[in-house]
């Protein structure tokens, strides 16, 4: 990245951990530069402009600088938009943060998923809890497309050869798109796969993809899990289990 400012960059604060008695680390995704990782000088005193505007989930154009791993926020505005999300939803918001920081490289620019971000955080913001969960999938999916770990999901990944529509598929770590066997529990048919392959198309939106995810709700939901938990190399991410644990009270 040059060493010159950055300005009005468009941003979400990922991730925040204190550096000094008065400073902040950030991991912030950008638009153009992708996920990257900034000090927030002073931001931790009462007098700081940055204190009430730092927060996860919400738009801001920033302005940074310096070649170092960790550069240096110069400035930072509130965007506006919506409030942030409660309950639910900013678990949801955090669980989008974690999958980010687990599976997206420093300084990768990503500028359609992060149009796709900020979509599900103003539908988490705004929305029911079933739209809710429509896009996390829709998120998921266009998360794992862009950074190569989706394969293509109209045709079988080992033969290439298409989908039967009326046929149950399932999504397997490092081997793709399969028929189903007897003994897996949980499947696709042929054309819902391929839907969704359309649904993740160059000129599709990202309400398509989310309309894309209602059939077949409950096993996409298992399909993906499954592949995220594998490339992120847990069993159970944080976020998941702390709405576990939330659950069992």
């Amino acid at each position: 990245m040059a060493t010159k400012r950055i300005g009005d960059e468009p941003a979400y604060v990922l991730h925040r951990y204190d550096w000094s008695e008065s400073s902040l680390i950030l991991e912030v995704f950008t638009r153009k530069y992708g996920r990257v990782a900034l000090v927030a000088r002073g931001a931790k005193k009462p007098s700081s402009s940055f204190r009430p505007i730092l927060l996860p989930l919400q738009p801001l154009h920033i302005a940074f600088g310096g070649d170092a791993e960790i550069r240096t926020l110069k400035s930072a505005e509130w965007q506006g938009g919506h409030v942030m999300p409660t309950g639910d939803a900013l678990l949801s918001g955090y669980y989008l943060n974690e999958l980010l920081m687990r599976l997206l490289a420093r300084d990768d620019p990503h500028p359609v998923l992060f149009d796709a971000y900020a979509a599900t955080v103003q539908l988490l913001a705004a929305q029911s809890a079933e739209t809710l969960q429509l896009a996390l999938r829709a998120f998921e999916l266009r998360l794992l497309r862009d950074i190569g770990l989706l394969p293509l999901l109209d045709a079988e990944t080992a033969t290439l050869a298409p989908l039967d529509p009326d046929t149950g598929y399932v999504l397997v770590p490092e081997a793709g798109l399969r028929q189903a066997h007897d003994d897996d529990r949980v499947s696709l048919p042929g054309g819902q796969w391929q839907a969704l392959q359309q649904a993740l198309g160059d000129e599709s939106l990202f309400s398509d993809t989310v309309r894309a995810c209602i059939p077949g709700f409950n096993e996409l939901k298992t399909q993906l899990r499954g592949l995220l938990h594998y490339h992120c190399g847990v069993k159970v991410l944080k976020t998941r289990q702390m709405m576990m644990d939330l659950q069992a009270f």
